[in-house]
């Protein structure tokens, strides 16, 4: 028998007991591997089958907690137990243990069958009809796609990625092998490939519902909101009051900005479905967005009574930054989080909202362990690791020469209306972002992507074997490539626009590729918003963000990240002209509000407006964290909130190192 000096020989061996009926034996190499790997995500699920098998339920019940806590996506562990409560005889807890294992990885065929029968025993026709249905699409599907299927929902992307390029290049026109090959490509951010799939399936079979409702994702991650909400109508065109047509058309008429139109249509699915607990927060979220703050508390706490564990609900009424749980409220909170069956992101939303909930009371060690909770719960869903980080920093400087620029001078794009406002989030951007947003000659529009998609096309297919080629490439780019880039830029930005002369685009990340805005956008401006470092730090990593920003989640990565950013800033102000820069500190503007206004306008060529230093009064949509913040006159509540924290926030100083004494130079 293989030794666990090779756990993956071993694991075969297991594998091979289990399917010759030796349950004995795949227990014991399993328990072996796990001895010297106890958190070996594939031994503790073998372990698990095996233990139940030979009737050591305690056991299975173990390693599946076990494995739950170590991987707590992985569909097949929720299967494994909804097998383990069925022969306990716990049936409804059974299904809903292949409830979620359905979630994690539709492609289980096991679950699909057991539910249609589950369902079926509980007079449940409907769900039955449907589990069956599942099951039979599923066994259906070629045998290389459904390994692509449970390849990506157990998290090995790139072997998905092999197999389904593999099929297609065999099979080109194979709506589902292109539509998973564009949800390999939108979990790896290659957004414009996984757009030019789905938009090719839908063309090929267009009465394909889920080809759509997968595009209008996509076409929503690429902010192409005029697009999403054309899909959406397509699908209210065919059934117009289809619930689930109508929740997709008023969430890209949100997007699109038209939350009149959005709220009509939440309305009319929760007159259908009054207590749809998913409908509420995305009203909630809509309302909030359009500054009806009341009524968006309303909504998020009728989610939150009708589905208790329901965590975006909670976390909904913690976002808004002026909500206060009261004790009874926060007994419900503390309950909901021990709950043994809340799934993984309710509980990490709901550890978020516990962790305000406790600072709101002055309770800072267990406002803390809330917090770190949330974040240590997260961090295991994200890939960003520092070292990758350091990889892409420190390419950006060795290539990014004063010599590149002075090379492609007089180069791009000559469009002076954007401005971007860039630096880390939770910095003080959407408070500059009103400022500027409040002049008559400045249109505030979101986070655009646009900057992002660019660098990861010119970065190309390569992205894992020449990391480099981006910003190598910016030295191959000739004069009419970069001015088509910004005017690519230029254009497809203009949707978010209403025809000012001037607009700003907030992305944080783009301080990262600063080299490629000068290029291809000489005579955009460029504004570095600057918090202190423990301030915004602390700050991050009590944010839960919807999307993106993965090194929030962890004290050292969120310091290190803050330390690689201003080492990348002093790099762009050594390398490009004088003043192309404007570096505005958070701080500065909180003590003489009305003398960083002008200094940001006079940056901007914009003269002196009044409703720059009275933002709080322009009346727009923010969709960012601070959205109710910039509704308000400003003060310091912000300074030095990481102060009751300090006693915990020793990894995040040492990791800062420098950066924190020396975030002005």
């Amino acid at each position: 028998m293989t030794t666990t000096a090779d756990p993956e020989a071993s694991l075969r061996d297991a594998q091979k007991a289990i399917q010759s009926g030796n349950f004995a034996a795949a227990a014991a190499i399993a328990d072996a591997i796990l001895a010297e790997h106890p958190e070996h995500k594939d031994a503790l699920y073998m372990a698990a089958v095996s233990a139940r098998y030979v009737g050591r339920h305690e056991d299975a019940a173990q390693h599946l907690s076990a494995l739950k806590s170590v991987s707590p996506d992985f569909g097949r562990a929720y299967q494994e137990e909804g097998h383990l409560k069925r022969k306990l005889g716990d049936m409804a807890g059974a299904i809903s243990a292949f409830e979620r294992a359905t979630r994690y990885n539709p492609s289980l065929v096991a679950s699909w069958t057991a539910l249609a029968e589950l369902y079926g025993q509980s007079g449940n026709t409907t769900a039955a009809v449907n589990a069956r249905a599942q099951a039979d699409r599923v066994r259906a599907l070629p045998r290389e796609l459904l390994a692509v299927t449970n390849h990506i929902h157990e998290g090995r992307i790139f072997r998905a990625e092999e197999i389904a390029r593999a099929f297609l290049q065999r099979n080109p026109t194979h709506v589902e092998g292109m539509r998973l090959l564009a949800d390999i490509g939108s979990r790896l951010g290659v957004q414009e490939d996984a757009d030019f799939l789905l938009e090719s399936a839908v063309g090929l079979d267009p009465d394909n519902i889920q080809l759509r409702l997968d595009y209008i994702q996509v076409l929503r991650k690429r902010q192409k909101f005029s697009e999403a909400l054309e899909q959406a109508k397509t699908l209210m065109a065919r059934d117009p009051d289809n619930p689930v047509f109508q929740s997709h058309f008023a969430i890209e008429s949100m997007q699109a900005g038209d939350y009149e139109t959005a709220l009509d249509q939440f309305e009319k699915v929760l007159q259908k479905l009054p207590d749809d607990a998913a409908t509420l927060v995305s009203r909630g979220h809509a309302l909030k967005t359009y500054g009806r703050t009341e009524d968006a508390i309303a909504s998020y706490r009728a989610a939150r009574d009708v589905a208790p564990g329901q965590g975006d609900a909670w976390y909904g009424l913690a976002n808004l930054k002026t909500y206060k749980f009261d004790d009874e409220e926060l007994a419900r909170l503390q309950a909901q989080f021990s709950a043994p069956d809340i799934d993984h992101m309710s509980r990490i939303h709901i550890a978020f909202a516990l962790g305000k909930a406790q600072e709101d009371r002055g309770n800072h060690d267990a406002a803390f362990a809330a917090y770190a909770q949330g974040n240590a719960l997260k961090h295991q869903t994200v890939r960003y690791t520092t070292e990758q980080m350091h990889e892409e920093f420190d390419a950006q400087k060795a290539i990014c020469t004063k010599d590149l620029f002075d090379a492609q001078s007089g180069k791009g794009c000559d469009a002076p209306d954007p401005i971007f406002i860039l630096g880390l989030p939770r910095a003080g951007s959407t408070l500059i972002e009103q400022i500027l947003a409040s002049h008559p000659d400045v249109d505030g529009t979101l986070e655009l992507p646009n900057i992002l998609s660019l660098a990861h096309r010119l970065r190309g297919r390569k992205q894992l074997t020449d990391r480099e080629r981006y910003p190598r490439i910016l030295h191959e780019l000739g004069a009419d490539d970069l001015q088509a880039l910004g005017e690519e830029y230029v254009e497809t930005t203009r949707i978010h626009r209403q025809g000012a002369a001037f607009f700003t685009d907030k992305m944080p990340n783009n301080f990262r590729h600063i080299g490629l805005i000068h290029l291809i956008l000489p005579n955009a401006k460029i504004i570095d918003a600057r918090r202190h470092p423990m301030d915004c730090c602390w700050s991050g990593f009590k944010q839960l963000f919807a999307e993106g920003q993965e090194f929030t989640y962890s004290l050292e990565d969120i310091g290190n990240y803050y330390r690689g950013y201003v080492d990348l800033m002093a790099h762009w102000e050594r390398v490009l002209p004088e003043g192309r820069i404007l570096r505005v500190q958070h701080e500065d503007v909180l003590d003489d509000l009305g003398g960083q206004v002008r200094r940001i306008l006079d940056y901007c060529g914009l003269p002196f407006d009044q409703a720059c230093v009275d933002f709080h009064k322009t009346d727009r949509a923010v969709r960012t964290a601070s959205s109710e913040q910039v509704r308000k006159p400003i003060n310091k509540s912000g300074v030095e909130q990481w102060r009751p924290y300090e006693a915990h926030l020793e990894p995040l100083k040492t990791a800062l190192g420098p950066a924190l004494t020396h975030y002005r130079d």
